[in-house]
């Protein structure tokens, strides 16, 4: 039987690049810590001559070249109306934020940090959340414009800004075959190459083996398929695929893919339900620092427990129910933000 949750000034010292014309249960450190270390195995170089350092991808915990990882991630306001979709290289991601926005739609906030695709989006406008969900990070932030209010909060983090309505440098274009607004797309590989002195972003999560929550002490419980409501028009659901060891996203109803023409999928699924502040009339504002009720899904599996924020620079925090900390599957995850009056079910 199906487990169901019911409904429970801008600062001009900030490192800007605005450019001018013109989205169960999982452990995350309180502050930036080290990726698990390596097995004897992992560690030991493959010859006796000038073998590349091995290190982990920050934001997905698999093995990588660390001179591979020495830039900064890269996180950008992807749009999901659905005259966006297909969107460019979300399965390259490396962590997506799914929010809830005005009328009832959703957007993302997609971070790339070990794979930087030549060009991602379509590129939309930031919301009164963004902020909190992209400081942990660091690095950049891309973003076609918004309510000066917005704008003016993003800009006031230490995020390198490149805002589409100022563009002066190139690093976006509208693409010819996609309907405006949705057309805005970024050189991401580039955007990442001029800021490359910028830290990597440190790491978020904890990572464990492909079967994280296996322990019985977490009391996971099989799952085959997560289905989510954040509103009448958006209820996105993942599907288990047990040969390919991922979740397979769909969209009311629909497979969901990107433009490469793969099924977006997950490593990991977080679903966190949260509070939305309605103090800007129209556009819902997520509610990102505090703490609610969190499901993890990895490995087959899910798992129950909380999370919580305490600053807008600090990750979220993923707690089992038992008090322990739970580490995520290596590789991608995407991390729901659904609210209060939505819901989650989780299907054996």
């Amino acid at each position: 039987m199906a487990a169901q949750a019911e409904p429970a000034p801008l600062r001009r010292g900030a490192r800007i690049a605005v450019l001018v014309t013109a989205t169960l249960l999982l452990a995350a450190c309180q502050s930036p810590r080290p990726a698990p270390a390596p097995t004897e195995a992992e560690a030991r170089p493959s010859s006796d001559s000038a073998a590349a350092a091995v290190s982990f991808a920050p934001l997905r915990g698999t093995p990588a070249e660390e001179a591979a990882l020495a830039h900064p991630s890269l996180a950008v306001k992807v749009d999901n109306h659905e005259e966006a979709r297909p969107q460019i290289a979300l399965n390259r991601t490396d962590i997506v934020f799914e929010e809830l926005v005005e009328g009832g739609l959703t957007r993302y906030v997609a971070i790339w940090h070990s794979d930087v695709p030549d060009e991602v989006g379509p590129v939309r406008s930031i919301r009164p959340m963004d902020p909190d969900i992209a400081s942990p990070f660091g690095g950049i932030i891309a973003y076609s414009g918004g309510q000066d209010q917005f704008v003016a909060m993003m800009m006031a983090t230490p995020l390198v800004n490149l805002v589409f309505d100022y563009d002066e440098t190139g690093l976006f274009f509208r693409a010819d075959e996609r309907p405006g607004p949705h057309d805005v797309i970024l050189e991401s590989a580039e955007a990442v190459s001029r800021n490359a002195a910028l830290a990597p972003p440190p790491v978020q999560f904890a990572y464990g083996t492909a079967d994280p929550l296996a322990a019985p002490a977490l009391a996971a419980v099989p799952t085959s398929r997560v289905d989510l409501v954040f509103s009448e028009g958006r209820f996105p659901s993942w599907e288990w695929d047990a040969a390919a060891s991922v979740w397979l996203r769909s969209q009311e109803g629909s497979p969901d893919t990107e433009a490469s023409g793969e099924r977006v999928r997950a490593t990991n699924v977080v679903t966190v339900r949260v509070a939305i502040d309605w103090r800007y009339g129209e556009v819902p504002k997520t509610v990102m620092i505090g703490s609610g009720e969190a499901w993890v899904s990895a490995g087959g599996r899910t798992a129950h427990g909380t999370w919580t924020k305490d600053a807008s620079e600090s990750p979220i925090i993923l707690t089992a129910d038992d008090g322990s900390p739970l580490r995520l599957a290596p590789g991608n995850t995407w991390v729901e933000l659904v609210p209060g009056e939505g819901s989650a079910t989780f299907t054996p």
